[in-house]
């Protein structure tokens, strides 16, 4: 069997789409495609791929909305996001109920998994979510999908990062600035972010992978083997961070994260996830994107309950 495969080559898959066919038999065949967020759009909505890496709140809206696809729990991407809020300089360090009624900017949609979890730290450090007024810069990959009232439009022919300066925005999530009189406003992001994994359990997940449901249904075997293929790339992966290879942010964060837990810091499966999975699906609930919970086992593929990678 041949699929196509949305993905990003990085530490944990480049066994996987560099060395030919997995031994489950399955060859992966990698989309050519430059911007992975574009990669997104195109299988919501029109399911190009077969098999596609996606970030996970916009797996929850499709899902709500009625996606063709459903998840496996291989949970490509991590990151800490206490540094995605930044600032003009000169406001570094001030408390984030500060930003109360503030105008804030978003990079791209409000959907975007960085800004939910960006906003999360931004409410569990006494920000009133609601009261604030989100500036997008570009809209979302699920096109049903209705923001909330208090989310507007970023104004044509102008970026994020030139409103901030000049004072139409009071902060921004998600844009990875880089200017000298910018700066994030939680100081020491990185730091705040450890402690929390230590103290909270939670290590955001970015990115997980989806297969189209026909697949699904015509092949029974499927989603375990394309799990265990994923599965098996990430093992090798681990041991070349266990061995200090490697020195992308990606590679550091999961180091330091390993070094805090003692334990796999890129586990896949639904049990070694739970927490932060609940945590996730508890921010998307209170900034408005989805409009119910869902269980877990209704967010999965039923055929990989248990596994674990």
């Amino acid at each position: 069997m041949r699929l196509s495969l949305l993905t990003r080559e990085q530490g944990a898959n480049r066994a996987l789409i560099t060395g030919g066919t997995a031994a489950s038999g399955i060859g992966y065949e990698q989309a050519d495609e430059p911007v992975l967020v574009t990669g997104f759009r195109k299988m919501v909505r029109s399911l190009e791929f077969d098999v596609a890496e996606m970030a996970i709140t916009t797996y929850l809206t499709a899902k709500e909305h009625g996606g063709g696809f459903t998840a496996l729990p291989i949970f490509l991407v991590r990151d800490f996001h206490h540094g995605a809020t930044q600032v003009r300089a000169a406001d570094a360090g001030r408390r984030a109920d500060s930003l109360n009624g503030a105008r804030i900017g978003v990079n791209r949609g409000y959907t975007v998994t960085t800004g939910v979890w960006g906003r999360g730290a931004l409410a569990d450090a006494g920000l009133d979510l609601d009261s604030v007024t989100w500036v997008r810069s570009g809209d979302e990959h699920v096109a049903s999908y209705a923001p909330p009232t208090n989310v507007v439009q970023a104004p044509d022919g102008v970026t994020l990062e030139e409103m901030l300066l000049s004072g139409d925005l009071d902060a921004v999530v998600g844009a990875a600035l880089d200017h000298p009189d910018v700066a994030p406003l939680i100081t020491d992001p990185d730091d705040a972010a450890a402690e929390s994994v230590e103290t909270t359990g939670v290590f955001p997940i970015n990115h997980l992978v989806v297969i189209r449901d026909e697949l699904l249904a015509e092949h029974a075997s499927l989603a375990e083997a394309v799990f265990t293929d994923f599965a098996t790339a990430k093992r090798g992966y681990l041991e070349q961070l266990a061995d200090g290879r490697g020195d992308t942010r990606q590679d550091r964060v999961l180091r330091r994260v390993a070094q805090i837990t003692g334990a796999d810091p890129l586990p896949y499966g639904i049990d070694e996830n739970r927490t932060t999975l609940n945590a996730l699906i508890e921010h998307a609930m209170s900034q408005h994107i989805i409009r119910s919970a869902p269980a877990l086992d209704a967010v999965f593929e039923p055929s990989t309950f248990g596994l674990i990678g």
